[in-house]
């Protein structure tokens, strides 16, 4: 019998979300009779005890007789048990220096730790990931930024709506002029940031079209790499070299810039990249924008104006661009103000647990379990971080990290 533990989140400002949903345990449960799920209790998470209680699902509170524990954040170094499995978020592949004790104690501990961000299959790709929410969220937030810096319509914070369905009904509010959005990346971020663009009735033109035409309605353009990049030495641009040598190309955002009067920022960015444009080109009086949606949130990364994250309580700054520092938000015109909540999918905990959960039953849980039978899995294996005290192969660069 494998024992697998739902365990309590314990961030702070709180995380409410769940790797599992009630019903996908109860789901695990029927499917895999050598498995039994049980549920650390919680006061914090979106779905209560009493719902996973109506699903059969046990819960109590210590939970360290399970052999795989389930989480989404960090867990705290004195919460980690012994010679366990572990599956969340460990933001340590970096070389996060504020996670470096907890690898620390991850390798002290002989705990294997499988990175939900490191599973990937036989292409590279993610099998499980929040981006969609991301997306789905920072999009949304973009239009609330709007509303209040211009005073022309009021939206309900995302946290606030019980669910996405709730979100996007708010969209029916949103009144803009005829502004122009440049909305980067297409993967899942982008994707989900699209999917509330079209639910808010925006018009989507293509790249070409939105640098040289003119509308009387508000329309967003979609940019891929290739649309805001080109190679140094002049050569035609190439997706799999800037994908593996972003530092042979320069960024020609300054064309959008000049024509967009909002950002949606959902693009994954390398930090030998280049930035999207500069701290001076944000002085330019070329510069038109002036609503800055930056869900992929890097500090110092692709957009210069993204100084420290925001949060779900206070989601906007002002950037002042002349004395490139940040102020309060809607403080004056000539401000460029930002959205940069790090944790977007956490304000609709119950739609993004239950993507989540799904990816996890189909994509994850199958090999996982397999993984006990046969340690050589491939999915399973490259996103082993540690086992048995050691770094894996994968991410022997983490030593001089984890012995800093």
């Amino acid at each position: 019998m494998t024992v697998i533990a739902l365990i309590r989140e314990w961030k702070t400002p709180p995380d409410r979300r769940v790797a599992l949903t009630p019903e996908q345990c109860a789901q695990i449960q029927a499917q895999y009779p050598d498995v039994r799920i049980v549920v650390q209790t919680s006061l914090i998470r979106c779905f209560s005890d009493e719902e996973y209680s109506a699903k059969g699902i046990e819960i109590k509170e210590d939970v360290s007789d399970a052999d795989i524990f389930l989480g989404v954040k960090e867990v705290p170094v004195q919460k980690l048990i012994p010679h366990k499995t572990y599956l969340f978020f460990s933001h340590t592949i970096k070389k996060q220096q504020h996670n470096r004790k907890l690898l620390q104690a991850v390798l002290a501990q002989n705990i294997r730790l499988i990175d939900y961000e490191t599973l990937t299959n036989e292409q590279g790709e993610r099998v499980i990931a929040f981006g969609r929410y991301a997306g789905l969220v920072g999009a949304y937030n973009a239009f609330r930024t709007w509303g209040e810096r211009y005073k022309t319509f009021t939206l309900k914070p995302a946290n606030a709506c019980f669910d996405l369905e709730e979100m996007w009904s708010e969209c029916a509010k949103i009144k803009l002029p005829a502004i122009k959005i440049a909305l980067t990346g297409s993967g899942r971020v982008g994707g989900g940031a699209l999917e509330t663009l079209q639910k808010a009735r925006i018009l989507q033109v293509s790249p070409a079209d939105f640098l040289s035409k003119q509308y009387n309605e508000p329309v967003f353009a979609q940019l891929n790499s290739k649309d805001y990049h080109k190679h140094k030495n002049g050569e035609s641009f190439d997706r799999i070299e800037f994908h593996q040598s972003p530092e042979n190309f320069s960024s020609t955002f300054m064309d959008y810039a000049k024509v967009s009067d909002m950002l949606i920022a959902a693009a994954f960015w390398h930090p030998r990249a280049p930035m999207l444009f500069t701290k001076p080109d944000m002085r330019s009086s070329d510069f038109k924008i002036k609503v800055i949606a930056d869900i992929t949130c890097d500090i110092d990364g692709s957009i210069p104006s993204t100084l420290a994250a925001s949060s779900i309580a206070e989601p906007f700054y002002d950037y002042c661009p002349h004395h490139e520092s940040m102020v309060l938000p809607f403080s004056k015109d000539t401000h460029i103000t930002v959205m940069a909540i790090d944790n977007l999918p956490c304000e609709l905990p119950r739609n993004a647990s239950n993507d989540f959960g799904k990816q996890l039953v189909n994509n994850v849980l199958p090999a996982l379990l397999l993984s006990k039978l046969n340690p050589t899995d491939g999915m399973i294996k490259r996103a082993t971080i540690a086992e048995d005290g050691l770094l894996t192969k994968d991410y022997s660069y983490l030593q001089d990290y984890v012995n800093a």
